[in-house]
């Protein structure tokens, strides 16, 4: 047996997928400082796995002994162990990311920016690498349930506030372009709670909620669970409170110290999700597409035109 394969061996994972899993089962039994390393580790594998201890330590805030010991908590001799099996998920998973990100950080560098215009650049770079991870992280399987939620359900209500009420606003928008019966849950005038209570088995929740969680949204998301009411979630990992009770759970990581989440990947998975939707809905249509207001109003018009003809 070689040295890789002996250290393998000992590994108390198999593979990332376990880890995961057992960070999420005890999340809520960790420190407040493991709390914060078991965030950024799940919600920034890529980089647990390409970065050194003190690299990933400066990002997530924490000391690298912190790390060290967060590692040991889950059976590891230290954090360098628990990142082989990180290694081992970017390997498998993502066959030339390392190649990627190196391509562009070397665009980043040639034309590197100062001031307002350096913001901007350094706000591309990062989508474009979050919408890579969303490629990643979401399935056909996960839109294909979606889409049958949303066709079948009598009501479809949205719960989005804080950084994610523009989420909330568009999903109506495209939601309800697409013929199906939608409320928004939101905070005016203090009644979400209270439009909550009508949810019946029939409906479903799209709940979203990235770090820090709006207290509202989690509530009636937890109300929603309990009375067996479909929840779609929308969150930044499986560590979200969200996340135990979502019937389809999407992940959109992001750094844990970032100055203002970008809506980039958030906004392509609203789209994505209705566009799921109107094909389901259009089974006959090559290409699936969201009328607008504008042809929908030539649409109705065309047969009073016809009618005073």
């Amino acid at each position: 047996m070689s040295k890789i394969e002996k250290m393998q061996a000992t590994l108390p994972h198999e593979n990332y997928e376990q880890i995961v899993d057992e960070i999420t089962k005890r999340y809520a039994q960790l420190s407040v400082r493991h709390q914060q390393a078991a965030r950024y580790v799940t919600q920034n594998p890529n980089t647990v796995a390409l970065e050194s201890i003190n690299a990933v330590a400066a990002k997530c805030g924490l000391h690298p002994s912190v790390l060290v010991r967060f590692a040991q908590v889950f059976g590891y001799s230290g954090f360098k162990q628990m990142q082989s099996v990180f290694q081992t998920r970017l390997a498998t998973a993502a066959p030339g990311y390392n190649e990627r990100i190196t391509a562009l950080e070397n665009d980043l560098r040639k034309n590197e920016q100062n001031g307002s215009l350096g913001f901007l650049q350094s706000l591309v770079i990062r989508d474009i690498a979050t919408l890579q991870e969303l490629l990643s992280n979401v399935t056909e399987a996960d839109l294909d349930a979606t889409a049958t939620y949303l066709k079948e359900a009598e009501t479809i209500y949205i719960a989005g506030q804080l950084r994610s009420e523009p989420i909330a606003l568009l999903l109506r928008y495209l939601l309800t372009m697409l013929n199906r019966r939608v409320i928004l849950l939101d905070s005016a005038g203090g009644l979400a709670p209270e439009m909550a209570n009508h949810m019946r088995e029939n409906d479903v929740l799209i709940a979203i909620a990235f770090r820090h969680y709006a207290k509202e949204v989690i509530a009636i998301a937890d109300h929603a669970s309990a009375r067996a009411i479909p929840v779609i979630a929308i969150t930044d990992g499986p560590l979200s409170p969200l996340a135990k009770g979502a019937s389809v759970l999407f992940n959109i990581p992001e750094e844990e110290y970032s100055f203002s989440r970008s809506l980039a990947a958030p906004v392509c998975l609203a789209q994505s999700i209705a566009m799921a939707l109107a094909a389901v809905l259009q089974p006959e249509v090559a290409q699936p597409r969201i009328e607008t207001i504008t042809e929908r109003e030539k649409r109705a018009e065309s047969p009073r035109k016809r009618n005073r003809a």
